[in-house]
């Protein structure tokens, strides 16, 4: 993490950010302002309805873009560009797979949602299967998740930019992020959340697609990427070890499944199953779709959204893989005091390779632009977080708790849970600052691989199975939760070892990659399902 000044003293930024940078970056938010004040104007956001699913009136072109920036926060931008520069294309998979999860959720899933008439996840597995514990379960469980992973992922990847490109304070910016994301929010409901989202998706892919033109111009073009990118060593190396070398796969996006990183098995099986919860069970998302005007604009929206996400190997990935090119004994460090020198994380600086783009390659203005593509990356991230979150807990909690609660009531609550969620986000601040940079992105896709799973075999089951029952389905958690936790806890206790240590860890995670536990976890939770609910009554 960041200590001190290293970080800002190494890219001085402070001193390249002009007045012209300061005017973009002043215009973008007054856009954003007033993107979200006209939208929050145009539904009506005193009803349960018009407030969490926008009065469900949306066409299908912002349902697309939301569905697609809400899924490319600041930390999928550092994330990937990061990894990319570690690993090499293979980590496209995670973006690529989602063009077939998004079919899914537009042919298969929202028809049966909106036949269901549910505001939630968690309510249409109450409908499905009755009671009331499985509801309370999901909406604590997807809380925790959007506190604890999808937030602190976001602010810790905003917060290193804006440290990085501009020398602001770490607190200073996140609050400020945080304050302007918060008030749109709770002011305008998930319309002000859409059509902001949509603006930030335009400024997103062009700033982007303009630094990934940049960068490609420095290195000579794409046919130059696999020759440079092999050639990319730090000239401060771990002696007698091989980490400082550059993947020899890569430019392959199917790897070995025994020896490779990202190995083909899991992307292929694995992913697929942790797409499938974050893309077709997961609020954030789903709440998009269920907003449209009618299930074929859900539809179109989704097949936009599939385009969109074809774009990140060529405008993020690919730019990572060349920052490291062209910063090798930054981006690719793996001597600890070199890094710690470096980024302030001794594991490893990839996570700096997208920002160290910005400040070393963009001109004046264009900067102040990139600096906005990340801040509204970050911020239409966090937006649909907090939307979605309120709405969890106003519809499965408090609804609950206080069953005689009227529309203004719910209205209220649903913008105090928003203020909350900021308030334990700023919270969380301090602990980004002492996790493991180097470790982020893998950090958060191992923590859904062990979570997530479980919640993906009791929703397929819920919608293709009849024979599924609440017993089945809860003890299915349970159990999955079990070995989920049991993995995680092992995963914290033994982290994986710095260039040149011996791996000494369990079998379990030496050998068993976090997507091929998925796959593990799914199927024992699956088996759960089924032999619980066939030992007990069928439902009714």
């Amino acid at each position: 993490m960041m200590e001190g000044n290293s970080t800002v003293g190494s890219f001085t930024p402070a001193q390249q950010f002009s007045v012209a940078d300061v005017v973009v970056v002043v215009v973008y938010f007054s856009l954003n302002v007033a993107v979200g004040i006209w939208s929050s104007c145009r539904v009506n956001r005193n009803t349960v309805s018009g407030y969490f699913l926008a009065g469900r009136d949306m066409a299908w072109w912002p349902i697309g873009a939301s569905l697609f920036a809400s899924s490319e926060g600041s930390g999928l931008f550092i994330g990937l560009a990061g990894t990319g520069a570690a690993g090499g294309i293979a980590v496209t998979g995670f973006e690529w797979n989602a063009t077939y999860a998004l079919l899914a959720l537009a042919w298969v899933f929202v028809p049966v949602y909106i036949s269901s008439g549910i505001v939630t996840m968690p309510e249409y597995l109450q409908r499905r299967f009755g009671g009331e514990r499985i509801r309370m379960y999901l909406s604590g469980l997807s809380l925790l998740l959007s506190i604890f992973t999808k937030i602190s992922t976001d602010l810790y990847s905003g917060a290193l930019f804006v440290q990085v490109c501009l020398g602001w304070d770490l607190y200073l910016s996140t609050v400020l992020m945080l304050v302007v994301t918060g008030l749109y929010t709770i002011a305008g409901g998930l319309a002000a959340v859409i059509y902001t989202d949509a603006l930030q998706t335009l400024i997103m892919v062009l700033g982007a697609i303009m630094l990934a033109v940049k960068a490609f111009n420095e290195i000579g073009g794409y046919p130059n990427l696999e020759e440079a990118y092999l050639k990319a060593v730090p000239s401060k190396i771990v002696p007698n070890t091989t980490c400082h070398l550059p993947r020899a796969d890569a430019m392959h996006l199917f790897r070995d499944p025994v020896s490779g990183d990202l190995p083909w098995t899991g992307m292929t099986f694995g992913l697929s199953i942790m797409a499938t919860w974050y893309w077709c069970t997961d609020q954030v998302i789903v709440q998009r779709s269920l907003s449209a005007k009618n299930l074929s604009h859900a539809k179109a929206g989704s097949i936009l959204a599939s385009y969109l996400k074809m774009l990140p190997l060529f405008v993020i990935i690919m730019p990572g893989m060349i920052s490291r090119v062209l910063y090798p004994d930054a981006v690719a460090c793996v001597d600890p005091e070199e890094c710690t020198r470096v980024c302030g994380a001794a594991v490893g600086c990839s996570n700096i390779a997208y920002p160290k783009l910005v400040v070393e390659l963009m001109p004046s203005g264009l900067r102040g632009l990139m600096i906005a593509v990340m801040m509204a990356a970050l911020m239409s991230s966090l937006t649909s977080i907090f939307n979605s979150s309120s709405t969890l807990f106003t519809m499965d909690v408090w609804r609950k708790l206080r069953p005689g609660a009227g529309e203004r009531e719910l209205l209220l609550v649903g913008r105090v849970v928003t203020v909350v969620l900021v308030a334990l986000s700023v919270v969380w601040i301090p602990i980004l600052q002492s996790s493991s940079g180097g470790q982020l992105y893998v950090y958060i896709q191992a923590v859904t691989s062990y979570l997530a799973p479980p919640v993906t075999a009791v929703f397929v089951l819920a919608v293709f199975w009849p024979r599924a029952n609440e017993q089945g389905a809860f003890w299915g958690l349970m159990a999955g939760l079990a070995l989920g936790l049991a993995r995680m806890g092992l995963e914290l206790a033994y982290p994986v070892p710095r260039c040149g240590v011996p791996d000494r860890r369990p079998w379990l995670l030496a050998d068993i990659h976090y997507l091929h536990f998925a796959m593990l976890l799914c199927a024992a939770t699956g088996a759960v399902v089924v032999g619980g609910s066939l030992l007990t009554p069928p439902p009714p």
